[in-house]
């Protein structure tokens, strides 16, 4: 029904090492700020609706500019 073509079998070492590192610092990156604010605001005021709120919010502020993060770190990472 669809050729998309061959596929790539052969992928070197270092490529997968370089996917490894920044899916790893994409992922602390997008996860720990929202984190530590939600659990921030909820241990020192103890409000959950609001540290929810907030970490929710950065968490998608962080996302919506995951496209130039991943291209910042596979530059750095090359």
């Amino acid at each position: 029904m669809f050729d998309f073509g061959k596929k790539k079998n052969n992928v070197s070492f270092d490529v997968l090492i370089r996917l490894i590192w920044v899916s790893s610092f994409l992922a602390m990156i997008l996860t720990l700020p929202s984190l530590g604010l939600f659990l921030g605001i909820y241990y020192f005021t103890g409000e959950l609706i609001i540290g929810a709120i907030i970490g929710f919010g950065v968490h998608f502020i962080t996302l919506a500019f995951s496209n130039r993060i991943s291209k910042f770190l596979t530059k750095i990472m090359s």
